[in-house]
């Protein structure tokens, strides 16, 4: 499931949530309604095929993932996760959050 939102500085972000309500993936924030729509129908029209999920680890040991597009653009970042177990079952549980969109 996706929400998305207007913030106070009139850009708008997304996040996607796995069944549970948990959110597995916060957006970027986007300029205008035009543009976060475009993202979001291109992230199920993509079906995972064209989605790069960069794999990363903090200053604390902590793991994340950033999402991007197939031309490298910066979509949105996870939250932190304790393992690199973690981490993989947040990617996987965010590709079929995306498969559920529509």
């Amino acid at each position: 499931m996706i929400t998305i939102k207007k913030g106070a500085n009139n850009t708008y972000t997304f996040n996607l949530k796995a069944k549970s309500g948990r959110i597995l993936l916060s957006s970027i924030p986007f300029s205008n309604k035009v543009e976060i729509t475009e993202t979001v129908k291109e992230l199920k029209s993509n079906n995972n095929k064209e989605l790069v999920f960069e794999r990363k680890t903090n200053f604390d040991g902590k793991f994340l993932f950033n999402l991007k597009n197939k031309k490298g653009k910066l979509i949105g970042a996870s939250k932190l996760y304790n393992s690199e177990a973690g981490l993989e079952n947040g990617i996987n549980n965010t590709k079929e959050s995306i498969n559920t969109i529509y």
